[in-house]
């Protein structure tokens, strides 16, 4: 029987096999950008491949800044109100937006739905680094 690593609040540490399988079973999490200098929070839709979260986005729009090969941080989770249990998986990695044919080839394969109307313009793939998640225990 294993032991679980608990936090200083009480919240089950996560391994980071068990943190992409918590991702990879989402699809919708948050994305964390600067954006004029003023940190945004941002809700879209996303798959997971391999190692890296990939969103859909259109030119011109506050995710622009996220294709610059700049650091963002995604965050995912689940709650349950009723139980109060539930988890949160936290990303900081680079995000970058996909321009080689191959992998565009592989995101449109299965890409993320769109979250909001528009035109398609690019994905962006978002490295998972650094990777942490905490589960609150019933």
């Amino acid at each position: 029987m294993s032991v679980v690593e608990l936090d200083r609040n009480g919240l089950a540490v996560l391994e980071r096999e068990e943190c992409i399988a918590l991702l990879g079973s989402a699809t919708v999490g948050r994305i964390a950008i600067t954006s004029n200098a003023l940190p945004v929070v941002l809700p879209v839709n996303f798959v997971l491949l391999d190692d890296r979260i990939v969103i859909r986005t259109s030119r011109g729009t506050k995710l622009d800044a996220a294709t610059r090969n700049t650091v963002v941080a995604f965050e995912v989770d689940e709650i349950d109100r009723v139980e109060q249990t539930g988890w949160s998986v936290l990303v900081t990695g680079v995000a970058r937006e996909l321009v080689a044919p191959d992998e565009i080839d592989e995101v449109s394969a299965s890409p993320p739905a769109r979250w909001a109307p528009g035109p398609d313009g690019r994905y962006i793939a978002i490295s998972t680094d650094m990777i942490s998640g905490r589960r609150i225990l019933a």
